[in-house]
């Protein structure tokens, strides 16, 4: 039987055979958390270097960028890039044309002497005016007063131009316009206005476009405006014109006023007839059918056509324009196509 003793010298002998486990484990925890440490430095470096590269790319992708980002416009390269250069062209060259206008006199006060250059202009642009049902009038013309051919060009370079004035259909291209091509080619003696269209309720704009075109066809120290219902004195008109050559702000031609006529239903209706005053009376004007301006009254009018109001007669028109210009009225009775008057330049036809 065993006794307390020899259990008791059991025990402890099974005791001191077992290995302490509690310090084992507290051996391994250093080595485990310097393994973690290791793998998180690990770790830390990766995402580091990862960080480091891809700012590396991201930098050069904006560098390369930046480098083809287009530099800063100027106004010149905004106006080329928005399709602006030519207006701006455009309006340079207007305003240079405008100075040159008011350096030649149509304000005058510069100056109205005679100089080298003005010796070198014709004397005058006249201008019939003439529509696509008037052929007959125009071949009577031909065969009268107007030189055809070769003395026709023999009288410009004596310093007088002649040119039947028309504009275009409202159907352009048909039949009527085909017409007085054919007839144009054949005659030489045409200025069509491609911007005028040829109706009776064009008429009173007609003549702004009469007279920028002639003046930017020939430079004249005349422009006479002819209906196409009067026959002219040629020689007369040119010793008239020749007299006054140099002249400046001359608006010539059988002066004359009137009543305005407000009924609608009535001939010569005034639209416009309450801008007339209360006496319904016209203000001073030279006759439609023969008016003659000096060069620098016909730039006025083409320079500023685009503001000046047209009325319902063309001669109306031409007057409401003087009265806002220091222009010199020439009345004269031989300009006076209508009526009896002796030693006229003109006469109805």
């Amino acid at each position: 039987m065993e006794t307390l003793a020899s259990a008791m010298r059991r025990d402890n002998r099974r005791f001191k055979a077992t290995p302490p486990t509690s310090s084992s484990s507290a051996g391994r925890v250093p080595l485990v958390m310097a393994f973690l440490s290791c793998l998180a430095c690990l770790y830390v470096a990766g995402r580091l270097w990862q960080d480091a590269q891809t700012r590396a790319i991201l930098s050069g992708l904006l560098e390369k960028s930046s480098g083809d980002l287009p530099k800063a416009l100027s106004v010149d390269d905004k106006l080329r890039n928005l399709g602006c250069t030519e207006i701006g062209r455009k309006i340079a060259e207007a305003e240079m044309d405008i100075t040159k206008a008011k350096s030649e006199g149509y304000l005058w006060g510069n100056g109205t002497g005679t100089t080298a250059s003005d010796k070198k202009k014709l004397l005058a642009v006249i201008g019939v005016y003439t529509g696509f049902g008037s052929r007959l009038k125009r071949n009577t013309f031909r065969g009268s007063w107007m030189p055809r051919g070769d003395d026709l060009k023999k009288l410009e370079e004596k310093g007088v131009v002649i040119r039947f004035i028309i504009g275009r259909s409202p159907n352009r291209g048909d039949s009527l316009d085909r017409n007085i091509n054919d007839e144009s080619r054949r005659t030489n003696d045409f200025l069509i206005l491609e911007s005028h269209e040829e109706a009776a309720e064009e008429l009173p704009k007609k003549v702004k476009f009469f007279f920028s075109a002639a003046i930017e066809a020939w430079d004249a120290e005349f422009y006479v405006k002819v209906d196409d219902n009067i026959n002219l004195d040629l020689a007369g008109i040119i010793e008239m014109l020749e007299d006054r050559r140099g002249s400046q702000g001359l608006y010539m031609g059988c002066m004359k006023s009137g009543l305005v006529v407000s009924e609608e239903e009535l001939q010569w209706y005034e639209p416009e007839w309450w801008k007339f005053g209360d006496a319904k009376t016209y203000f001073r004007h030279a006759s439609g059918s023969l008016f003659i301006l000096s060069n620098n009254l016909a730039r006025y009018i083409n320079i500023n056509s685009a503001s000046l109001q047209s009325y319902a007669h063309d001669d109306i028109s031409v007057g409401s324009w003087m009265m806002g210009l220091n222009a010199t009225y020439v009345d004269d009775d031989r300009l006076c196509c209508l009526s009896s008057t002796q030693d006229k330049v003109c006469s109805s036809g």
